[in-house]
């Protein structure tokens, strides 16, 4: 009786990262497009729930009466918003 071995061949990281992403047969299918967008949409969800909670209030058009949305300035989940403003970047 004889007994063969064979070294199984191996893909890099890269090749077998990328047959993942493109293959039809995931249970739910990613794609390039994918990978690119779910990180986005999770870092900008946590950014938005972050200043949902806990963003400062903002003096719009230098009326010098700041406008607070967030929860931890006494809002509640109905009141509450994120008060867009070029302000607060900076």
């Amino acid at each position: 009786m004889t007994t063969v071995l064979q070294r199984a061949e191996r893909a890099n990281v890269w090749e077998r990262f990328c047959s993942w992403v493109t293959s039809t047969e995931n249970r739910l299918y990613v794609g390039w497009f994918g990978v690119l967008m779910i990180p986005t949409l999770l870092t900008a969800t946590i950014c938005f729930v972050i200043a949902f909670i806990a963003a400062p209030p903002v003096d719009i058009d230098g009326i010098r009466e700041p406008v607070a949305g967030s929860l931890l300035y006494g809002n509640n989940i109905i009141s509450g918003a994120v008060v867009p403003s070029s302000n607060a970047i900076g």
